[in-house]
């Protein structure tokens, strides 16, 4: 069957095949485009396949990144961790990538970015340095607590000793996550979403989207966004204030939000992504969290490289090292022009 780009009508069917398969995540949902075009300003496209029947049996999202300072590409899907191509069968698997590589061309783009959780076994170089850590909830918080070590126990203990509390919710804890947010990605010399690329998660997506803030008094000192799918539940951004680290309010936050996973039936707590052995591998596997892969694949043009587009690039570590210098303020300012062309 020809693939199909997507339109408004689509969404219907599309939205079934996304609940309905077990092979799909929360970032192949139509909705994301919108979030992307209204805060991002790229162009975003759904392809998909239908059988003989009329029936979708396989997507994929697209975004188009053009940018002077990073290039041209197309990804599935930026800013998240996951996205790709997705289909039971390896024919439309390999007409959804086929149509994207036509497109591809047709744009001029240097490279296609698919973000897998698994090879695509079609030939394309890849990247595996990146996992995501994984943690297999029991039924209920107070299993989940007594399977921790003592040591953890412990450590949990420590910010609610020193009179931090934990509050979970949605819009009314935006301006506390943002507030940490922006101050922790300006001490990692990274430009800051827009706050209203948060707000348009949390309006379109009601039911499955909330946030975890730490405080001390009136302070917020730690801060992180969940955003659930079918059993799983994942924390794509969290962060904290450098100066409260001694109190361990990550501690309190990551706790919280599993005794909420816990609560709300999820049966797996996703940590999000991270590198191999890092500290924040081993900050995650502390909890129980085991490794699962990411297997981001690349179309390239002809006599192309796999890009990197990460602070590990040399040629970026003058900006990076600038960046940790600005007043929040400025960076809150200038990083949403910046970070939209950063997938």
């Amino acid at each position: 069957m020809p693939i199909k780009l997507a339109g408004s009508q689509d969404n219907v069917k599309i939205d079934e095949y996304v609940s309905g398969k077990s092979i799909t995540n929360l970032y192949h949902d139509h909705r994301w485009g919108e979030i992307i075009e209204n805060c991002f300003g790229h162009k975003y496209r759904l392809l998909y396949s239908e059988n003989s029947d009329g029936i979708v049996n396989g997507i994929l999202p697209l975004v188009h990144m053009k940018s002077w300072s990073f290039g041209n590409f197309i990804v599935s899907m930026p800013y998240f961790n996951y996205g790709g191509v997705c289909a039971g069968e390896d024919s439309v698997r390999h007409d959804l990538i086929a149509e994207a590589v036509r497109i591809a061309k047709d744009l001029k783009v240097q490279h296609i970015e698919f973000r897998q959780e698994n090879s695509l076994q079609n030939g394309f170089p890849e990247k595996t340095v990146k996992v995501s850590m994984r943690l297999e909830l029991p039924g209920s918080p107070d299993e989940l607590w007594k399977s921790f070590p003592s040591k953890l126990r412990s450590q949990i203990k420590v910010p609610q000793k020193g009179g931090m509390v934990a509050r979970i919710g949605r819009l009314e804890e935006l301006e506390s996550f943002y507030e940490v947010f922006s101050h922790n990605m300006r001490h990692l010399g990274t430009p800051v979403y827009p706050k209203s690329f948060f707000k348009e998660i949390l309006e379109k997506f009601p039911a499955c989207t909330w946030i975890c803030s730490v405080r001390m008094g009136d302070t917020p000192v730690a801060s992180g966004f969940l955003v659930g799918f079918k059993a799983r539940l994942e924390i794509p951004w969290a962060s904290s204030i450098r100066r409260y680290n001694r109190f361990s309010p990550n501690m309190l936050l990551y706790w919280s939000c599993l005794k909420f996973a816990c609560e709300r039936g999820f049966t797996t707590f996703d940590f999000g992504r991270s590198t191999k052995e890092e500290s924040t591998f081993k900050f995650k596997e502390q909890w129980g969290a085991a490794p699962h892969p990411m297997v981001w694949s690349y179309w390239v043009r002809e006599e192309g490289t796999i890009p990197d587009i990460t602070p590990r690039n040399r040629k970026y570590q003058l900006a990076i090292g600038i960046w940790k210098k600005l007043p929040v303020p400025v960076t809150q300012m200038l990083g949403p022009r910046i970070v939209k062309n950063i997938p």
